[in-house]
């Protein structure tokens, strides 16, 4: 084969593999002029996320248009890949809406309902058929943060009293109704959650084997009015598909799915990057000008507090500025590492309190630890510093031996103390604030950094003033 021919049988592979763009397709099947029942067959062959996806691309009159075509069951799988699913809904009259919402899961439909205006949402809770809105009200009872917001009633719930031939009539009825029949949740006479039976092992089950046999007595469970931070680690500690949600009193009110827990996750991670930037929540594109502004303005004044003390206190070492001119071209390296370094420490402290059952000893340990990592990096960082530092300025700067080295060394032995303490703040600061039952993520971020900044000042200007000028008496 020439080179030629190669180049063409390359071009045309990655032509194969180029992703079709199905957004493109999906849009012009829409504004198309085929009859309903053509398009429908059409936009049948894509995924849901595409159709949500183009969805978004397309204005109102498109979209009633798409809801007129599909079907229920295909725009209420459409619903749960979309990001401002209230939004479309209200688009839609009361009896589309509501019957969207009825294929839903109950989750999903409650967090949707939660978007629209007051008046329409109740006139679409009313249309629904009385278990689902029931479902959908249990679930509206919880708060945001509690896990019980993100459960659905859709599972498969059996007593422990049956034989093997009874569950599987009853998996056979109930899965009608509910498509989550990987496992079955197994309560007892007085419907206290007893145990899960995976779906495999009843299937291969002999028919005279005791049911009791099948449980698994120790499955994982939540309560519904536990708060998600309190036990989202618990949660992605187990592979399981789905998670019973208990009420006070043991009683079975739904599950967490997979797909909810990897949301949940994702929405956590979400917030605690906010707060680390010392927002309340995420932000997005289109929120307004004044809410964002809101969100990052108090802190902002907080911080716009403590920098005047930073700044306060270089006032303090002017003394030492005016006769040493020269260190100050050294400040920004000693500040950047120290925030560096407590940056660190904080982002491994948040991480680990996430373990709601850290012990003293271990809280100890992690301190320890961080003062460790600390000073062993200072001491590296220091001796580099030293060195390069020093020669920096005896060679450039045209400074003798003893004062180059002696900047030198007190920018190493400043290095080294300010990345130390630093460890010791970015750890020991979120700690404090759990303790005091204050969140370390939205506390800590932007306290850290100008605390930092204050330590790195008073630290490098303080061994400057005692090294150089009371001990050795530098000038220049």
């Amino acid at each position: 084969m020439s080179n030629e021919e190669k180049k063409v049988a390359v071009h045309n592979a990655a032509e194969v593999m180029e992703k079709p763009d199905y957004e493109k397709e999906i849009l012009n099947i829409i504004r198309g002029n085929s009859a309903p029942k053509v398009m429908l067959a059409q936009l049948e062959d894509y995924h849901a996320n595409d159709l949500a996806q183009a969805m978004e691309s397309i204005d109102i009159q498109e979209r009633k248009k798409l809801y007129r075509i599909c079907t229920v069951e295909m725009l209420a799988e459409i619903f749960e890949y979309l990001d401002e699913a209230g939004t479309y809904l209200n688009e839609m009259d009361m009896q589309k809406a509501a019957a969207v919402v009825s294929e839903m899961e109950t989750d999903t439909a409650a967090n949707i309902l939660r978007e629209i205006e007051k008046e329409k949402r109740t006139a679409i809770i009313e249309l629904l058929p009385q278990e689902i809105r029931q479902e959908i009200q249990l679930i509206a009872t919880f708060d945001d943060d509690e896990i019980g917001s993100r459960m659905t009633t859709n599972c498969i719930v059996i007593r422990e009293n049956l034989t093997i031939k009874q569950a599987m009539s009853e998996l056979i009825s109930q899965a009608k109704e509910n498509d989550n029949i990987t496992t079955l949740f197994v309560i007892d006479e007085t419907g206290e959650f007893y145990g899960a039976i995976d779906l495999k092992d009843l299937i291969t089950a002999d028919a005279a084997d005791p049911l009791d046999e099948l449980i698994q007595t120790s499955f994982p469970y939540v309560y519904a009015h536990e708060l998600i931070d309190d036990c989202i680690e618990r949660l992605k500690d187990y592979s399981e598909d789905h998670i019973p949600v208990l009420d006070n009193s043991n009683q079975l009110l739904g599950v967490i799915t997979a797909a909810s827990i990897i949301e949940v996750v994702d929405d956590e991670l979400g917030e605690d990057y906010a707060k680390l930037a010392g927002l309340t929540s995420e932000e997005d594109l289109k929120e307004p000008l004044i809410k964002s502004m809101k969100k990052r303005m108090p802190w902002l004044l907080i911080l716009l507090a403590l920098g005047m003390i930073v700044s306060g206190v270089v006032g303090v070492f002017e003394q030492v500025v005016s006769q040493l001119t020269l260190i100050m071209a050294f400040q920004s390296l000693i500040l950047d590492m120290s925030g560096n370094v407590g940056t660190q420490s904080l982002a491994v402290t948040i991480r680990v309190l996430m373990d709601e059952g850290l012990t003293g000893k271990q809280k100890f340990h992690l301190v320890a630890k961080e003062m460790r990592v600390g000073f062993v990096n200072g001491l590296i960082l220091g001796v580099i510093s030293f060195l390069f530092v020093g020669l920096y300025i005896m060679l450039f700067k045209q400074k003798e031996l003893l004062f180059s080295f002696a900047v030198s060394g007190c920018i190493g032995v400043s290095l080294l103390l300010a990345m130390l303490i630093s460890s010791i703040v970015g750890t020991a600061v979120p700690l404090f604030f759990k303790k005091i039952k204050i969140d370390p993520a939205v506390a800590s971020g932007p306290l850290i950094t100008t605390i930092n900044d204050l330590v790195a000042v008073v630290t490098y200007y303080g061994m400057s003033w005692i090294l150089l000028l009371n001990i050795l008496h530098l000038a220049g």
